[in-house]
């Protein structure tokens, strides 16, 4: 297939679906890491017309949703009280912090924007030389090569007042969290092709083998997700556990040297608390003392202690595939996108932003 619209066409998904049907014989439960995974299979009605053996759950695939409630209130401090240029990706903005979010700070007049690109954050710190820079540098593997660039471009350009406040975080060592969770039930995995696209598959392997899993790297189209679920099935009713790739249209094993050199120039792994989960190891990039003077962290040597998590939100037991959105008895009533408790609900990848928007299609489809 070489047209997107292929990818989405209804009568090969039904030719999937039904195979899916034919294949399974039992029970058996799927987490589809990447919350832009979740939101195509709820979007496009796949969860409902799925067998009723398959139960797919949602991980914690959502930067956002695992930012810390201390690097919320981090990039509020700097914006208010170091007045700095906080620049942001949108869906970042109405994440609440212990106090506020980015969204509220920004109506109180901080000087909070958002951009599409971290160069763009450069830019600005070009045309502003009397102000500092911060760009709230969120995501996994796949926005690490863009926000190492910007500090390699600013660093070439001679641009000062620029930095970036790190809250990058590593699909694997969560993936193995999530397993080694002593409630865990999950059966198998759809990884996130993005990130494999970066990084390559070689990282998978010693997970598969560990937990004697099946891990199948999945794109993001119904098609996509059918195929990778339909994969995966084939390979628990056998028996199998082995790591494939349905994305190959993206994904190389050996991932992208060039976004990788980048990535590991600029950044070191380090552990990272998740929002809603507990400190991995291993499981973050912060930047590495060579480029300090571009570390916000640093830079501005401001100590934000850890703050408690709303106790009414389960965003924690739904990125662990132990609860679903709609398992939350404040999902859509004390939680909505414009009043929310927890990032899952307000960010574009979170699994209850999902539920709530589509909530339409999925009771038509439980109809």
């Amino acid at each position: 297939m070489k047209y997107l619209s292929e990818y989405r066409d209804p009568e090969v998904a039904m030719r999937y679906l039904e195979e899916i049907k034919k294949t399974v014989t039992q029970p058996w439960t799927i987490m589809e890491v990447c919350g832009g995974q979740t939101h195509s299979l709820v979007k496009n009605g796949i969860l409902n017309m799925l067998p009723k053996e398959i139960n797919m759950v949602h991980g914690p695939g959502c930067p956002v949703c695992v930012t810390p409630t201390n690097l919320i209130d981090k990039a509020i401090y700097l914006a208010e009280e170091k007045n700095v240029i906080l620049c942001s990706f949108g869906d970042m903005l109405r994440v609440p912090g212990s106090g506020k979010s980015l969204l509220e700070a920004k109506a109180d007049g901080a000087d909070i924007r958002i951009l599409y690109s971290p160069l763009e954050a450069v830019k600005i710190a070009e045309q502003n030389p009397d102000r500092e820079v911060v760009f709230f540098a969120v995501g996994f593997e796949t926005t690490a090569p863009a926000n190492a660039l910007s500090v390699l471009h600013a660093e070439r350009m001679e641009v000062s007042n620029y930095s970036i406040l790190a809250s990058h975080v590593l699909v694997p060592p969560a993936i193995k969290a999530v397993m080694d969770d002593p409630e865990s039930k999950i059966e198998a995995f759809l990884a996130a092709g993005h990130v494999c696209t970066i990084m390559g598959t070689s990282e998978y392997h010693p997970l598969v083998a560990a937990y004697n899993i099946p891990m199948v790297v999945t794109g993001f189209e119904p098609i996509d997700l059918l195929q990778g679920i339909l994969m995966t099935v084939r390979q628990l009713e056998a028996g199998e556990a082995k790591l494939e790739n349905q994305y190959t249209r993206m994904v190389r094993p050996e991932g992208n040297h060039n976004a990788m050199e980048a990535i590991y120039q600029v950044f070191e792994v380090t552990d990272r608390t998740w929002r809603g989960m507990t400190n991995i190891p291993e499981s973050g990039y912060q930047v590495k003392a060579a480029y300090a003077a571009y570390d916000a962290t640093r830079k501005f040597s401001v100590n934000i202690a850890e703050a408690p998590e709303n106790p009414d939100c389960i965003s924690g037991a739904i990125m662990k595939g132990l609860a679903k959105p709609n398992d939350c008895p404040n999902f859509g009533t004390k939680c909505t996108p414009e009043r929310p408790l927890g990032a899952p609900m307000v960010s574009s990848e979170g699994a209850c932003a999902a539920y709530y928007h589509f909530s339409g299609l999925l009771a038509e489809q439980e109809v």
